[in-house]
């Protein structure tokens, strides 16, 4: 069996203080990688350092991680990707072990758990917030991973190129994990060490506005691919309401057979509508999102498994 082509993907944008360090750590750990270096409008030195560090530079001009993942995923061709950011936080040496988990065991995706080394490795906030959204993940998709948000994974080449990216900045790394658990892939996860920035080195995450569009994404997905318990959620709170509403109505007429607030009736008229839009809704879409995972089931699957 002949070596399988890998390839580092380093998505970058103002990382000067540690595109360098980065790139030579999975130069000593993948001695037979190609490194890519994908800058995003950096407007310090990225590009000139990371191309002396010895990486394959190319540009995005589209701004965001998503727009740069994107960008990624299709012009590359290998066998295996590795993914992670360029600002020297995730552990290079880790990665020969990610890389043979997938392959010994034909994993399309494999997630380094960041384990904290120092205690400035996550900002205010990024750890509970974390947890929050893997919990979240997993009670609306039935399993999830332990570190959702990780940027550190290694994928097949069946899930690069199944993988329809749409979304646009940090949020990407959760639209991964619910195209893996969606199309019930065999994943898996390895702890890896997380480390403090290098001195100099800035992060570009907003804890808030990051974790809301990442919290936004999670629902907007959750309507996409769940459209039936989605919308039957909404249909099931009318139903509820004009039920309140209906009974203390019902009682009125059982006892004096009028109904004296007749634009109550119509509230609950409306209501219940309402509800029985939704529900069907729900119903057809669910059919269209079944169609709609049989192809990229059928993309997926036009692939080899790793290690084939």
């Amino acid at each position: 069996m002949t070596e399988p082509r890998i390839a580092v993907l380093l998505p970058c944008y103002n990382e000067e203080a540690a595109i360098a360090q980065t790139v030579a750590g999975f130069r000593a750990a993948l001695p037979g990688a190609t490194i890519y270096v994908y800058d995003n409008n950096s407007a310090d030195r990225t590009v000139a350092v990371a191309r002396a560090a010895g990486a394959v530079v190319r540009t995005e001009r589209i701004q965001g991680k998503g727009a740069v993942v994107r960008r990624m995923f299709a012009d590359i061709d290998a066998d295996i990707y590795v993914m992670a950011d360029g600002d020297a936080t995730y552990d290079a040496a880790s990665a020969p072990a990610l890389v043979a988990r997938v392959l010994d065991e034909q994993l399309d995706m494999v997630v380094g758990s960041r384990i904290s080394q120092v205690q400035e490795s996550y900002r205010r906030g990024h750890r509970f917030g974390n947890a929050l959204l893997t919990g979240m993940l997993a009670r609306l998709f039935g399993r999830s991973f332990t570190d959702i948000l990780s940027g550190y994974r290694v994928f097949s080449r069946r899930f690069v190129k199944s993988f329809p990216s749409l979304s646009a900045g940090f949020e990407i790394e959760t639209e991964i994990s619910v195209h893996a658990l969606e199309l019930k892939m065999p994943i898996g996860e390895v702890e890896t060490p997380y480390f403090a920035r290098p001195e100099g080195s800035e992060s570009k995450l907003s804890t808030y506005a990051d974790g809301w569009r990442i919290l936004r994404t999670i629902m907007t997905l959750y309507r996409i691919e769940r459209p039936l318990w989605f919308f039957g959620a909404i249909g099931g709170a009318f139903a509820l309401l004009a039920l309140l509403l209906g009974i203390p109505l019902v009682l009125t007429y059982l006892e004096i057979h009028q109904v004296p607030r007749f634009p109550t009736a119509i509230l609950i008229t409306g209501l219940g509508i309402f509800a029985a839009l939704n529900v069907f809704t729900g119903l057809i879409l669910d059919t269209v999102v079944r169609g709609r995972r049989e192809v990229r089931r059928l993309a997926y699957l036009a692939y080899p498994a790793p290690g084939v």
